[in-house]
């Protein structure tokens, strides 16, 4: 896997309508982990995909009737079968943050890449998961300078008492060891 014209190649491609251009394009510097199911703490179907492309029905789940009108995207969602699937191109503004906090700059969606995991803040994340994300980052890392381990947060971290995820399931050193692994290889 690698990134080419700010897209990761040899995975799933979809596409959202939500997003627009960064302010600075160069301006690359924060990684944000959410964790996204739907309907909540069901894992599998399609309709993330179609909550991120406008196309979520109102009528197929009582949940769906409070959220199908959001427009929301990611720049990339990580199943948890370990498919990866771009909505975004990297060089544009993905929808994922909302107001948001980050070191003193504001507005995070402006300078971060946005990075859904399919789960909960309470279910554990599968192994495939935890290596297609660092795998994933480590790209990133790679491509955008800016990047690095300590530029790596949660969308709780960003946006506090609004936000829990990726939550108390997500084990952070796992990932840090991962991202290890796969600089010294």
């Amino acid at each position: 896997m690698q990134i080419i014209n700010h897209k990761l190649t040899g995975i799933k491609h979809g596409f959202s309508p939500n997003f627009d251009e960064r302010p600075d394009p160069g301006d690359i510097a924060l990684l944000v982990l959410h964790c996204i199911s739907l309907p909540p703490n069901e894992f599998g179907a399609d309709y993330i995909d179609r909550l991120f492309a406008n196309q979520l029905n109102p009528a197929e789940h009582p949940y769906f009737e409070t959220i199908h009108q959001i427009k929301v995207s990611a720049h990339v969602l990580i199943r948890r079968s370990g498919e990866i699937i771009q909505y975004v191109p990297f060089d544009k503004r993905a929808w994922h943050a909302g107001p948001s906090l980050y070191q003193g700059r504001s507005h995070c969606n402006d300078f971060s890449i946005g990075i859904e995991l399919e789960g909960t803040e309470t279910v554990p994340y599968t192994e495939i998961q935890y290596r297609q994300l660092a795998a994933v980052i480590t790209c990133l890392f790679e491509q955008y300078p800016l990047l690095s381990k300590d530029t790596l947060t949660g969308h709780s971290d960003i946006a506090p008492g609004r936000k829990t995820d990726p939550g108390i399931a997500f084990d952070w050193a796992k990932l840090f060891d991962l991202l290890a692994e796969n600089k010294t290889a």
